[in-house]
């Protein structure tokens, strides 16, 4: 910070809005901080400086100086009331959070965050910090570390019974188990926040979050007509924010109709008031996945896949049923072909489905040993040979059975002849 202090004024806020470059507004406001007044009126002006610099390090990209501030602003903090301490820390991270590639920074941040308000026994502050880094750590795909600091954090909060943060942190809980493969403990850290969300206030956006998560848990037990209407219900709460997961939603709607069967309903969703909203490659790759499945086309398919793999495999949620949506596709397709043959090449099957020799093999293969038919492969020949389906001969099942009933009547005639005996 700069030795010389400006007066805690509106004129010295003035004066740096005014500023010919952002690195001028950034020394005034940096000046107006070093002001020693403590006075309400200085500690406002303060306040609005902080906010006004946190913006203009953000839009200059100054993550470290960010970082900087936030720790030269502790003496600062015990002047002010705990709520806007709060505040503004959360406004800095926030800041920090818009900077492109900063994860790593953020982590550290929130740990060093964490750590001075547990040291001055801000309860409130640390345990929304800890839930943010929590995300944080979630988002870096650091397992382990988030589920841990979430454990601990649960129980905590529970005990302090905060609805609104509990809702979070359920919520949170419910993702990372989600993330790994674990869907009982998920559904019960979805059920959990819907109850605690149940008994308070909840804001539009994060209702529209508990609506996308649930979505995704029911798309994940194939249950698509109920998952379609949670994705519906977090897109008219996102879509009225203007929150940019409304895409997102809409996208997991589309996934949806697609996996019901009802491909044909994309290019209406898309094209309604709604969806025209949206256009762009999230919606033109589902309209390709769409066209692609109602044509039955592999060869479509791949070539959408290819052609929107950011939209497609980079995402998770999309990338699980498509490749599930994919196999379908390809196995009707090839027991299609097939059927008229006892013995044919697989170079013939390749071409007629237009996928690589080796890829054909393999799903050949894969399906033989799943039983989905009855044949082998002659790889030396390079040729599939199909076997008829043996049937099963009835007089076995009827031998059996006799054989039962002969069972039943001996018992019968020894219950009574031990009834004559007696």
């Amino acid at each position: 910070m700069s030795a010389s202090y400006l007066p805690a004024t509106t004129d010295s806020i003035a004066q740096a809005l005014e500023a010919k470059n952002p690195n001028e507004a950034i020394s005034i406001l940096y000046r107006v901080l070093d002001n020693p007044s403590s006075s309400p009126e200085a500690l406002r002006i303060k306040e609005q400086a902080i906010t006004n610099l946190s913006d203009l390090l953000r839009q200059e990209n100054r993550a470290d100086d960010l970082r900087t501030l936030l720790t030269q602003l502790r003496p600062f903090f015990s002047l002010i009331p705990k709520a806007k301490t709060a505040k503004i820390v959360k406004g800095i991270v926030d800041c920090v959070a818009k900077i492109p590639g900063t994860s790593d920074l953020q982590i550290a941040l929130c740990q060093e965050t964490a750590q001075w308000a547990r040291e001055e026994k801000r309860t409130f502050l640390r345990q929304r910090i800890e839930a943010r880094l929590a995300a944080l750590l979630m988002e870096n795909k650091e397992y382990p570390e988030a589920l841990t600091l979430l454990t601990g954090l649960v129980k905590e909060v529970r005990r302090l019974d905060d609805k609104l943060l509990l809702v979070d942190i359920d919520l949170l809980e419910s993702k990372l188990h989600f993330s790994l493969r674990n869907l009982p403990k998920a559904k019960a850290a979805l059920t959990a926040a819907r109850t605690a969300a149940n008994a308070i206030y909840v804001p539009p956006a994060q209702q529209g979050t508990i609506d996308l998560q649930s979505g995704i848990l029911h798309a994940e037990e194939k249950d698509y007509k109920t998952a379609y209407s949670y994705f519906f219900e977090a897109f008219e709460s996102f879509n009225a924010l203007e929150d940019p997961r409304a895409v997102f939603s809409l996208k997991y709607m589309l996934l949806c109709k697609i996996m019901v069967n009802q491909a044909d309903d994309v290019a209406g969703i898309i094209s309604s008031k709604a969806g025209l909203q949206y256009l762009g490659p999230e919606l033109d790759a589902m309209k390709a996945v769409a066209d692609a499945y109602s044509k039955r086309s592999l060869k479509l398919f791949e070539i959408a896949l290819r052609d929107y793999k950011a939209q497609l495999e980079e995402d998770p949620i999309v990338h699980r049923h498509l490749s599930s949506l994919y196999d379908t596709l390809l196995e009707q397709n090839l027991c299609r072909l097939i059927e008229p043959f006892s013995r044919v090449e697989i170079a013939h099957i390749a071409d007629l489905i237009e996928l690589p020799i080796e890829h054909v093999e393999k799903k050949l293969s894969q399906m033989i040993l799943d039983k989905k038919f009855a044949g082998t492969l002659d790889q030396g020949a390079g040729c599939l040979i199909i076997f008829e389906d043996s049937k099963t001969d009835a007089i076995y099942a009827a031998t059996l059975e006799t054989i039962s009933n002969m069972g039943k009547v001996v018992d019968s005639l020894y219950v009574r002849s031990a009834k004559i005996m007696a």
